[in-house]
């Protein structure tokens, strides 16, 4: 295949690695110049431009492709993250242990269905917010991020976007349900895990402070007219491109046009998190095409063969890659490994233990997954 008839040598991979660690490093020693959005561009263009110049003398298929997927990503990241950033949960919600566990365990399910990022936008803040008479309350944004923002989104491309890359890849959409099992022993260990602490932590508060925790105001959702957007948005997963993409464009610009802006200002929304994903995403899309040509044509000299392999070092290198590219990354090697397999020419295990691992381990660092 014509994708597949050059070999990149590893010092073009440098590129990729100088991205990833500007992406980790930047931000905690030079947090004033992170924060420009012009200053990460230039620095996503520095390590960029000698990748797109390489793929454009030896194989420019490489760089339209990367770019057509990385559209649909940031397309899909967006239109969620829009819709759902006019979507508010108001009034008393309860905030004892039990009804906490209950708000996770309906953001994991919710997850599926609107992302982990819509559904990190519209339950984060009331979260927080009913929990904010507390004292003791660091674990519930960590176990938040945990379970809503990462492992809620097993179960459909919608829900991680590791599994939409997935999707369009070739991977069939409700081909995640098979996922179930591990998602369930997953949301149930870590649910009781969270109960535990939670239990423990909202009975060193005092007394008054308890009974702030039952609330008899009625909880209210507002901005019902975006659930429309979003049904749109799910309608248009299933279509080709570029349809799927106009429709959830135009999407995102009815929610923009129909939802009051003091909706929008109580759920601190702006696009600064959405536009930050989508130029770091830019620069990680270019910069990784020769790392993942090099894995396609030679990852079966890395010694890989086995699922649970595959899972460990997925979930690893998500940690510090973002799990989107992860995902990329290793299913390209198990292409390489010439296995064969029903989607995307790889076994369904080692499928599933890439996805796996994507999705779970997405949680253990801020750029693990867009969320975070």
């Amino acid at each position: 295949m014509a994708h597949h008839q050059w070999l990149p040598e590893f010092w073009m991979t440098v590129p990729f690695i100088g991205l990833l660690l500007s992406i980790a490093i930047l931000p905690l020693v030079a947090q004033k110049f992170w924060h420009l959005l012009r200053n990460q561009a230039l620095v996503v263009a520095f390590f960029s431009l000698p990748v797109i110049y390489l793929c454009l003398v030896y194989n420019s298929h490489l760089l339209v492709t990367g770019l057509e997927h990385y559209l649909s990503f940031v397309i899909l990241l967006g239109s969620l993250f829009i819709v759902s950033g006019g979507i508010r949960l108001a009034g008393g919600l309860m905030s004892t242990p039990i009804a906490n566990m209950g708000m996770l365990a309906l953001g994991a399910v919710l997850a599926n269905l609107i992302g982990t990022t819509g559904a990190s936008m519209v339950l984060i803040r009331p979260f927080l917010d009913s929990n904010g008479y507390r004292k003791h309350h660091i674990h519930l944004p960590i176990f938040f991020i945990i379970i809503v923002s990462n492992i809620g989104g097993l179960l459909t491309p919608l829900g991680d976007p590791p599994l939409f890359l997935g999707y369009l890849l070739g991977v069939p959409f409700f081909w995640t349900l098979k996922l179930f099992p591990l998602w369930a022993v997953a949301l149930i260990s870590l649910l009781g895990v969270f109960c535990l602490i939670d239990a423990r932590a909202f009975d060193k508060e005092p007394e008054r402070q308890q009974q702030k925790a039952k609330s008899e105001k009625p909880v209210v959702l507002k901005g019902k007219r975006n659930l429309f957007c979003l049904v749109g948005i799910l309608v248009a997963v299933f279509l080709p491109p570029p349809l799927r993409e106009v429709l959830m464009v135009a999407a995102a610009l009815i929610s923009l046009r129909i939802t009051p802006r003091n909706y929008h200002k109580a759920n601190g929304f702006s696009f600064y998190p959405i536009l930050e994903v989508a130029i770091l995403f830019l620069g990680i899309f270019i910069t990784m095409e020769p790392a993942l040509e090099i894995l396609y044509l030679r990852g079966g000299e890395l010694g890989f063969q086995f699922p649970w392999q595959f899972f460990w070092a997925t979930g690893l290198f998500s940690m510090f890659l973002d799990n989107a590219p992860t995902y990329l990354t290793f299913v390209t090697m198990a292409q390489g490994l010439g296995l064969g397999g029903p989607y995307v020419n790889v076994p369904e295990g080692i499928l599933a233990a890439i996805s796996t691992g994507a999705v779970f381990f997405g949680a253990a660092t801020y750029i693990g997954n867009a969320p975070n």
